[in-house]
């Protein structure tokens, strides 16, 4: 009850007064190296952070909770900014402390299975330092946090704001420039 409480005061919060939140993690230091589950396309998803970053730059963008308005919208505009991510070389995971049977059905009707979604461990949260906290309460849930990681392992890019508006635009910008150049 206190919870669901809280997460209500939090999206009107979100809503009401859409401000950037600080991101403990800084420009130029390393990414917390995680494994966890997800969904790609409706499908069990596993996703180790070392791994991805073998194949290229990841864009880890940390999100609420699942069919909410703000996180809807924001998982539409990455499903139709893939094709530019992929493009780019780079890897594109959502993650938010649902369950693994909510993230299912979001990768499939809300992220159109264009890329997956995966569930973010308390861990993982506060690795990332981005946990969502309203009147000084963790809600035990992740604001909205997006990361682009490079292949080195290292933050290139972070934006922290529970607008989801700027966090496709920004984090494709960061990417697009960590593209080797055309030979």
């Amino acid at each position: 009850m206190i919870r669901s409480t809280l997460l209500a005061l939090a999206g009107m919060l979100a809503l009401a007064a859409p401000q950037a939140a600080r991101a403990e993690l800084p420009v130029g230091s390393g990414a917390p190296n995680f494994s966890t589950q997800g969904a790609l396309a409706g499908r069990d998803f596993a996703f180790n952070l070392r791994t991805a970053l073998a194949r290229g730059p990841v864009v880890l963008y940390f999100y609420p909770r699942a069919f909410t308005q703000g996180c809807t919208l924001e998982a539409n505009a990455f499903a139709e900014a893939m094709p530019r991510f992929r493009a780019a070389g780079a890897t594109v995971v959502g993650l938010s402390a649902d369950n693994l049977e909510t993230l299912r059905r979001f990768s499939r009707e809300e992220c159109r299975d264009a890329f997956p979604v995966a569930i973010a461990s308390p861990a993982t949260i506060r690795a990332y330092d981005v946990p969502l906290r309203v009147a000084g309460v963790n809600t035990g849930v992740s604001n909205r946090t997006s990361y682009v990681i490079a292949r080195d392992g290292r933050i290139r890019m972070v934006h922290s704001d529970m607008s989801w508006r700027d966090h496709v635009r920004l984090t494709l910008a960061a990417v697009e420039e960590l593209r080797p150049p055309a030979r």
